[in-house]
């Protein structure tokens, strides 16, 4: 039989115009003259000669039909003799034979039903078929390409596999899903590849894999072919346990992280493996009694400057601290050592950088096409078009990834308020209204609706967390009484008037009492964190230690009592590195924590501190019960702005058990103060945030005060108290 093929058709192949591979590569049903054959088709650069050879190794030569690498093989096509399995054997330009599989013979992954679900926008594992993902299909193993680009003309995979050559591999076309998919069969590991893109208008594009699990050490952009079935998980009764526990009632302080500055080595870049982190954090965090650990964002970024705020790789941990498997390994030694881990996760915005999702089809596919929708004026960056059923898919199926394959415990979502305001840092005439003129963004509320529902859903005992700065209503209450339907709320106000109040020389202080107690009003409007992040010690603010007035000794006093009544004001809790050993410069994302200041006394004694606040955040009820409930917490004396004091009680679940905090913001040491309590007990002093042991004066009460029968402040008994300058005093009733 002669040649199948027409030289028109062969010829827009090569000039890559060609739409659907699948016609013209792989087997291919011919009748010619009466007689019908099976054509196989390939395209193999390198071969000199070719045979398509079938199950009984029979084989059959095939034609040249171009000098670039075209071949065509005429096979007799019966129910006895039908090659329908069949391999390519491949004679190179140097003689060398190699026998292999023809990508073009094996039907698609992804269903019918899978490019429906995504369609709509419900493909909640669509993770585990799109990008490259680990495929067997009889005893052939390899990997299947799946990618969305509605809009482009042509795809191609290219990397190391094939000479980064797109005419080797184009993908099928999968109709109106816009996906484009391949299998390469005998693929492995570690591969380096992107997608090759011909738009609608011709140009030539080359973009990393937007669902790749892991990717090359930037500043170089391709994607790698990872496999994460490989890791064997030992954490199962945290697993378990996670379940059942309730993050409303148990005590939760996080550590805050940024990976690449916590503590360095001596590579080039500086930056440890996550393995060798986990071991170092996990002491480290067990000493200082966290309960979790919060990751600035770890999924990959471009830019090291950006701290991972600016993602690029949303499916890929990124590989400046190691493997998949070295992550896995990270999550895994802190479940088994009691350790929660939480990540912070940024589908806010994403960067313009050319390998990333910008106009990924050579069109505005994950952003919105208006720059007044589409992007950022604050950052440079590009906001995601919630309203598109595949942009909330890929982002909600992103977020199930993390919890599914890397056993996260809590995602911290960034910048909620730049999502739920169209009008966020605009000036008029620079956004556009909703459909019924407001400013609200209805399609990211419904979108971190849906994104809550289904986290809690599919994940109980997972918990999110939103850094959202204004006042909107129930963001975390359930979305079926009107709420957002996060778990925790960062409490924003609560550090921006608990700052400024301590920013205040004290002489001042009365004057703005108010900036404490206001957050009292509002504590229980929401489940709130309250968070001193790294947003507190960054773009010229200087360390807490650098914000605090006065001279040494009151720097130091002034931050030891901000974080004694941090950690007795309701809301769970979260510290930023280098914080707790009063750090004197900014966060340098390019230099590790001053861990040299603990060859000084003072340093290791805020250290001490925080390490028994933890403690005690961690073993008394009262302290993390009822953070988000009224009964939980009781006034005793907020009125004494003149002398800057305040006393309030946390209860626990049973009110007999709770803790009287006494605070004085003043350096002037208060003698015979009379501070109301509801019961005749001896009341023991568990902590002073002046004591010697972490560099105070040691003014106090120790070891503690017996009530006496005199009512105040509204209570039927009363103590008698010295309040030591610039501290917080913390008293439980015994007997």
């Amino acid at each position: 039989m002669r040649p199948t093929l027409t030289l028109d058709s062969l010829s827009t192949f090569l000039d890559g115009k060609f739409i659907d591979p699948a016609g013209l590569l792989g087997p291919q049903v011919v009748e010619q003259d009466g007689r019908r054959a099976l054509a196989v088709r390939v395209f193999l650069p390198q071969g000199r000669r070719a045979w398509v050879v079938d199950e009984a190794h029979r084989a059959w030569p095939m034609r040249r039909l171009h000098p670039a690498g075209y071949f065509e093989g005429l096979c007799p096509l019966s129910d006895e003799k039908s090659p329908v399995n069949y391999r390519i054997e491949l004679a190179d330009r140097s003689g060398r034979r190699q026998l292999m599989h023809d990508p073009y013979a094996f039907e698609p992954w992804l269903t019918d039903f899978d490019l429906y679900l995504f369609g709509q926008g419900t493909h909640w594992r669509i993770y585990e078929k799109m990008g490259a993902r680990r495929r067997q299909i009889g005893d052939v193993a390899g990997f299947n390409f799946a990618v969305w680009a509605p809009n482009a003309r042509q795809v191609s995979v290219v990397g190391d596999f094939n000479g980064w050559d797109e005419r080797v591999h184009p993908m099928r076309h999968r109709g109106d899903s816009g996906i484009w998919e391949i299998f390469l069969p005998g693929l492995d590991v570690g591969q380096r590849y992107k997608f090759r893109i011909t738009t609608c208008t011709g140009e030539v594009v080359d973009k990393a894999d937007p669902f790749a699990l892991t990717s090359e050490l930037p500043p170089c952009t391709a994607s790698i072919t990872a496999e994460l079935e490989r890791y064997c998980w030992q954490d199962e009764a945290w697993m378990a346990e996670r379940t059942e526990r309730s993050f409303l009632h148990a005590p939760m302080s996080i550590y805050e992280v940024h990976l690449g500055s916590w503590q360095r080595d001596q590579s080039p870049h500086g930056w440890m493996n996550y393995r060798e982190l986990a071991h170092r954090l996990v002491d480290y965090c067990r000493q200082q009694n966290h309960t979790h650990i919060e990751l600035l964002p770890i999924s990959e970024h471009p830019y090291t400057g950006s701290w991972g705020y600016q993602t690029t790789g949303y499916y890929a941990a990124t590989s400046r601290y190691g493997s998949p498997e070295d992550f896995m390994y990270f999550v895994d030694y802190c479940h088994r050592n009691g350790i929660g881990v939480i990540i912070d996760w940024v589908p806010a915005h994403f960067p313009k950088d050319a390998h990333g999702l910008r106009r990924f089809d050579g069109t505005a596919l994950y952003e919105h096409e208006d720059p007044r929708r589409g992007e950022h004026p604050d950052w440079g960056t590009l906001i995601f078009n919630y309203g598109r059923n595949e942009v909330r898919n890929f982002l909600i199926a992103n977020a199930l990834f993390w919890l599914d394959k890397y056993h996260i415990d809590g995602l911290r979502v960034d910048a909620v308020a730049s999502m739920l305001y169209l009008d966020y840092s605009r000036n008029e005439g620079e956004w556009i209204p909703n459909e019924y003129g407001g400013r609200e963004n209805l399609e990211a509320i419904e979108f971190l609706k849906q994104f809550n529902e289904r986290v809690h859903a599919e994940h109980p005992g997972v918990v999110t967390i939103a850094e959202e700065s204004t006042a909107w209503p129930g963001v975390s209450r359930p979305t079926f009484d009107g709420g957002l339907g996060f778990s925790l709320k960062w409490n924003m106000g609560w550090m921006n008037d608990t700052l400024r109040y301590f920013h205040k020389d004290p002489i001042h202080r009365r004057h703005h009492h108010d900036e404490l107690t206001f957050s009292l009003i509002y504590a229980f409007h929401e489940n709130f964190v309250l968070p001193l992040s790294h947003d507190e010690v960054v773009h010229g603010k200087g360390a807490l230690l650098d914000q605090m007035p006065g001279d040494l000794w009151q720097r130091f006093a002034n931050l030891r009592t901000l974080y004694a009544y941090m950690w007795a004001h309701p809301g769970k809790k979260l510290l930023f590195m280098g914080n707790e050993i009063a750090q004197w410069s900014e966060w340098n994302h390019d230099a590790q924590v001053d861990w040299d200041l603990l060859q000084w006394p003072k340093h290791v004694g805020v250290q001490r501190l925080i390490a028994d606040l933890n403690r005690l955040h961690r073993d008394e009820p009262a302290l993390h019960e009822l953070d988000f409930h009224p009964e939980g917490f009781c006034w005793i004396d907020c009125h004494n702005a003149d002398d800057s004091v305040l006393a309030f009680l946390r209860k626990a679940r049973d009110p007999n058990n709770y803790i009287l905090a006494c605070c004085n913001f003043t350096p002037v040491v208060r003698h015979g103060y009379r501070i109301g309590v509801p019961s005749a007990r001896w009341h023991r002093e568990i902590l002073n945030s002046d004591s010697e042991y972490y560099g105070g004066s040691n003014t106090g009460n120790g070891p503690g005060v017996q009530a006496e029968e005199v009512p105040h402040h509204g209570q039927p008994y009363s103590l008698v108290l010295t309040l030591p300058p610039l501290a917080v005093c913390l008293f439980k009733p015994e007997g």
